[in-house]
């Protein structure tokens, strides 16, 4: 009889997205699905050139980098996964995943995606294989369906309209963009004089 294999697979999960900057629904996002699934850890993964979304101007990923790091201090539950940034190119999610699952056979992985993301799936590159390799969970968004033919974890967060373009703007007119981001992310805009001339 083979002896019994009680070793418990890491369960990971991973938000990606551009993080141009970082702000708080990012991070109730990440560590709420972490709680509520029961993750382990739950990765931020700023994408280096996104395939699914128009081309958009974004900062260095150094800048990017800098700032993630400082928003999930603290919290030992969120960690960076940086592949894609180190790859370059398009970011597609296959691609991530097919290195990730070579590099860590004994993790499962849940690919976390705003409810508005879903009706996307059926054009994501290789979605018939991906959905093999990672669980996805949904955030819900109450004005977007959940009826896809994908199987999806669903999950019930908190809502708030923010986005990092909205930040910017704010910062760019010399408005206060407090309480948007972590202080330390807002100071360290505001010390590398980022996004001062957004439109």
């Amino acid at each position: 009889m083979a002896p019994f294999d009680n070793k418990r697979r890491k369960q990971v999960g991973i938000l990606g997205g551009n993080f141009n900057p970082v702000h708080v629904m990012h991070l109730i996002i990440a560590d709420q699905v972490g709680q509520l699934l029961g993750l382990d850890e739950v990765y931020l993964m700023p994408e280096y050139l996104p395939p699914h979304i128009d081309a958009k101007e974004t900062i260095s990923a150094e800048h990017r980098l800098a700032m993630l790091e400082l928003a999930v201090e603290g919290n030992p539950r969120l960690k960076i996964e940086d592949i894609e940034i180190k790859r370059q190119g398009i970011s597609y999610t296959i691609d991530t995943m097919k290195i990730l699952k070579e590099k860590n056979p004994d993790v499962d992985f849940y690919f976390i995606i705003g409810g508005d993301m879903v009706a996307y799936l059926p054009k994501w590159h290789q979605i018939d294989e991906l959905v093999k390799m990672v669980q996805f969970v949904g955030v819900k968004r109450p004005e977007y369906s959940q009826e896809t033919p994908y199987p999806i974890i669903w999950v019930d967060i908190p809502q708030m309209d923010l986005s990092s373009s909205l930040i910017r703007k704010k910062i760019a007119q010399g408005c206060s963009a407090r309480y948007f981001l972590p202080d330390p992310v807002l100071n360290y805009i505001l010390e590398k004089g980022l996004y001062l001339d957004e439109i």
